[in-house]
């Protein structure tokens, strides 16, 4: 029997090209789904994400029970979970996109504006970049080192560096993904990033945590 998996319909994720990928990557049962009652039954979890912090964590806690349907499926049973972009983003404490944001605080960490240090550096940090595992993660067989396609002004700072699972550099060091037990948060596209993504995915899809 294929497994369950619910991607999170909350008004603010790239819905389609994600649900393609996952099927793509090999996943037998996709619902995209804003009922509380199919998130608590999934067997793996993905939370998309596009547009601005506060306008995504919004959507999320604006769906009755949802954020405790995550919570209970994903803290308490520990199913696979997948944030992507500001999927990822709202796991921080909070976040500083017009304004000041509370997040899921499942990773404590704050999210920020990118810094222009250098004139030639451009924000939004968008295109192809490189993903470098983090020292702590080069035993893990989820994340690979590659290069993957990023689209974003804000970038999640982690309070723990062992929450950080792998960098890219976009005039310094940004958090490409961050991980703790089962949970992973990347900050690219894996749906935008072609092989390198959908092998990430392929691997998620078989991810024991």
């Amino acid at each position: 029997m294929a497994e369950a998996i619910a991607l999170v319909d909350y008004g603010a994720g790239n819905l389609h090209s994600v649900h393609n990928a996952l099927k793509a990557a090999g996943a037998g049962h996709v619902t995209v789904t804003a009922d509380t009652a199919l998130v608590k039954g999934a067997q793996r979890i993905v939370l998309p994400g596009v547009g601005s912090f506060r306008t995504c964590y919004e959507g999320l806690t604006g769906i009755p029970g949802m954020v405790e349907a995550l919570e209970r499926r994903v803290l308490e049973d520990g199913v696979p979970f997948l944030g992507i972009c500001v999927g990822m983003q709202l796991l921080a404490t909070q976040g500083l996109e017009h304004g000041t944001s509370p997040g899921l605080g499942w990773i404590p960490g704050e999210v920020r504006p990118i810094e222009r240090t250098d004139p030639a550096i451009k924000v939004p940090h968008m295109g192809w970049n490189d993903v470098a595992l983090a020292r702590q993660q080069q035993r893990g067989d989820l994340l690979e080192a590659g290069e993957a396609y990023f689209l974003h002004s804000f970038h999640f700072q982690p309070d723990n560096g062992r929450d950080i699972a792998a960098m890219t550099d976009h005039g310094g060091g940004l958090v490409a993904a961050v991980a703790r037990e089962n949970i992973l948060g990347v900050q690219f596209h894996p749906e935008k990033s072609q092989r390198y993504g959908l092998a990430l995915l392929e691997r998620f899809l078989e991810w024991r945590p």
